[in-house]
């Protein structure tokens, strides 16, 4: 499926955004400008099942194909968050980038222990009053509608769908390309032992403190920051 994309800046590298579960393009909204500046390109996606891409099955292999039927391969820089990191890495291998960000992937869909299910998100869904309670309360009205029209735009059966590999373990053995693993600090889904074990296989792991599972939503400055060295 080819995704819908959004196209921000001129320069003569790619980067590439990949957002998470509910969310769409328009989560990136803070990064943009920040890698435009920088004299990239920016592409990102609406995985499908959000904002205006298509529908149907879902799984993570079908959201990793995605990427690879949309997304110029080679970028010098691809950024995934959550469900985003988690397509990522399996595109990694085809799409090789020079350099890939995994902002707390869903390797685990279960979390650390397996307990998580992705159907609950529905929940937001149904209740979108949930969503607004849990974003910054000094957030704007702009940046609050922007976040319900992507949750309107959700597909939500794709969470449900999602529960039947939460027992799956998608993290990689080893980084393809340079890769960085970001982490919130504590975090649902990438444990601190889950950290150690992935700094022993070569990423570089770098944590957030008192970060929510959303870095660059919650937390920018933090975000940026570390991502040091890497853009």
């Amino acid at each position: 499926m080819r995704l819908h994309t959004r196209e921000w800046g001129t320069g003569d590298r790619v980067a590439v955004l990949v957002h998470g579960l509910m969310a769409d393009h328009r989560t990136w909204h803070e990064l943009v400008p920040v890698l435009t500046g920088k004299g990239y390109r920016v592409l990102a996606v609406d995985l499908r099942g959000h904002g205006a891409s298509g529908r149907g099955a879902y799984a993570p292999r079908l959201f990793a194909q995605d990427l690879l039927d949309t997304l110029p391969h080679g970028p010098e820089l691809a950024l995934g968050h959550s469900l985003g990191a988690l397509a990522l890495t399996l595109a990694v291998p085809e799409l090789r980038p020079g350099r890939a960000v995994y902002s707390e992937p869903a390797w685990r869909l279960g979390g650390p222990d397996g307990t998580l299910d992705p159907a609950v998100f529905t929940l937001f869904k149904r209740a979108p009053r949930l969503l607004i309670k849990s974003l910054r309360p000094h957030w704007g009205e702009r940046r609050v509608a922007a976040e319900l029209a992507a949750l309107d735009a959700w597909d939500e059966t794709s969470a449900s769908a999602l529960s039947a590999y939460r027992a799956a373990d998608h993290t990689p053995e080893e980084p393809l390309v340079p890769s960085l693993v970001q982490a919130a600090e504590p975090s649902t889904l990438v444990s601190g032992d889950m950290c150690a074990e992935l700094a022993r296989r070569g990423f570089e792991v770098r944590t957030v403190p008192d970060a929510t599972h959303a870095i660059h939503r919650d937390s920018f400055d933090a975000f940026l920051g570390s991502l040091s060295g890497w853009l």
